[in-house]
């Protein structure tokens, strides 16, 4: 019998380890780049990680269906703790980023296969609350990542950075090899391969012209057409192959059920709202506000109080409102708050900026875990994993397109407002040097900033309503009824 604290601890350390690594990276990052040189890369440090977590979420979950959660979790942990150790040892920035495309890899089998072995475990009326303490762990990493981060390169070095996640992997599979039974039905499958492999280039082409295009080249040039390209003949071959395939790796009429389709549909686009927000915020707060780093990782840090907070309470939520509703107020909070960022007055003080943060995440919060608990609700233990994984796919998809689109309207507000080198002359702004450059003094800096975030924000605000429409789609499913009997591929206990 499974012993559901245990697996739940282990479920939450892996889900730690892949949650602190993107903050504690970041602050690190710099230091790195002064040892190891290669600046021009430094973005790729953390598109190259997730760019592989996002094409194999889709995967792995299909693979947790098929044989398991247990030996699927543990095979991505292993070779994230694998990608994290070849980190620390890496010599140059091309080897860090070979090593965190492996580590990726890694990633993208944890938080799908974490969140569906909680949905396997406990029952409807238990899972709002235990999805309430995964959510805590994304927000308890995002706080003390950036400390911990600093900490370690001041008394240690960087390398530590990536190998301070092997203990806590190490006693995830041990706990997870030690305590998790399942009682997974043994068939032959016969998996497709190629398909997989045609879906993965499809997205991988597809998200590194996304995010490339407007910053490592022009968005109208040779490479994004060419991956354009790649991307649609892959996506075609791998359609034509699917159809033809007896287990075919994306289950189609997964993807068709209204509840799964509303939900990754708002999912998307409240993924561009919590990217917007998180890259975004700091900049306004630093270069409009005029405040410092500080006061905006506070603003920012708001955004992550809320979600765990709401994710918390969203048994509350759906014991009194029920599921369709709780959606329906999840998505008005996302769209409040990002409209209260759009609305943001002249002269606003940081307050009003985390306020709006706060009441975006509660409602990110509201959706995400309610989302979750009618998608595992909606399926069977054969469909639950790849369920899980479409509405994170989904999320995340949100977040590559929105930070794409978000980043190039305020490239385009300044490249309007400022003369050449003026947007170089923003960047200045942020390391403390001369912002006259090219006859630009701060004055006209500071507006076209001010203008190119407003801009952003009211992008912000559209993505946001679209969240807010799609939650009205949602279709009425009472989540407290009595317990469904349980399927002969459920996990023991």
């Amino acid at each position: 019998m499974s012993r559901r604290p245990v697996v739940l601890g282990c479920v939450m350390l892996a889900l730690f380890m892949a949650a602190v690594e993107v903050t504690i990276v970041a602050t690190a990052l710099p230091q790195i780049v002064a040892k190891l040189g290669g600046f021009s890369l430094y973005t790729w440090v953390f598109s190259g990680f997730l760019l592989t977590q996002s094409v194999t979420i889709l995967v792995f979950g299909k693979l947790a269906d098929l044989y398991g959660r247990r030996p699927v979790l543990i095979a991505g942990i292993v070779v994230f703790l694998i990608g994290s150790t070849l980190c620390g040892f890496a010599w140059s920035m091309p080897a860090l980023i070979a090593f965190r495309l492996l580590q990726g890899l890694g990633a993208g089998s944890i938080q799908p296969v974490a969140t569906t072995i909680v949905g396997d475990l406990y029952t409807p009326q238990e899972r709002p609350r235990v999805q309430g303490w995964l959510s805590s762990v994304w927000g308890f990493a995002a706080i003390v990542g950036p400390l911990v981060g600093g900490l370690i390169v001041e008394a240690l070095s960087w390398h530590w950075i990536f190998w301070i996640n092997v203990p806590f992997g190490i006693l995830a599979i041990i706990g997870l090899s030690l305590f998790l039974r399942e009682n997974v039905a043994r068939r032959p499958h016969s998996i497709d391969y190629p398909g997989v492999a045609l879906f993965c280039i499809a997205i991988a082409a597809l998200l590194v012209a996304v995010m490339q295009g407007g910053t490592g080249w022009p968005w109208l040039s040779w490479p994004t057409f060419a991956l354009v390209a790649v991307f649609a003949i892959a996506l075609v071959s791998y359609v034509a192959r699917e159809r033809r395939a007896p287990e075919p790796m994306i289950d189609a009429s997964v993807w068709r059920a209204r509840s799964i389709a509303t939900g990754n549909a708002s999912a998307l686009f409240a993924g561009a709202v919590v990217i917007g927000i998180t890259s975004f915020v700091p900049i306004y707060v630093q270069g409009v506000l005029g405040r410092s780093a500080i006061v905006a990782g506070f603003a920012l840090t708001a955004m992550s109080v809320g979600w765990p907070l709401a994710s918390t309470l969203s048994g509350r939520f759906l014991r009194a409102l029920d599921t369709r509703n709780t959606v329906r107020v999840g998505g008005v909070l996302l769209f409040c708050g990002s409209l209260g960022l759009a609305l943001m007055p002249d002269g606003a003080s940081a307050a009003l900026v985390a306020a709006s943060s706060f009441v975006a995440g509660f409602g990110m919060g509201l959706l995400n875990t309610t989302f979750i608990i009618l998608i595992q609700g909606s399926v069977d233990w054969a469909k639950r994993g790849s369920a899980t994984a479409s509405n994170i796919f989904a999320r995340m998809i949100g977040s590559t397109f929105g930070a794409a689109i978000l980043g190039a309207v305020l490239n385009a507000s300044l490249g309007d407002r400022l003369p050449a080198g003026g947007i170089d002359a923003v960047r200045r702004m942020f390391d403390g040097g001369d912002a006259a450059i090219a006859g630009v003094d701060r004055g006209m800096l500071h507006a076209a900033l001010s203008s190119g975030l407003s801009h952003v924000f009211a992008g912000l605000a559209v993505f946001g309503t679209l969240a807010m429409v799609a939650t009205w789609f949602v279709p009425h499913r009472r989540m407290f009824g009595a317990p469904a009997a349980p399927s002969a591929r459920a996990p023991e206990g």
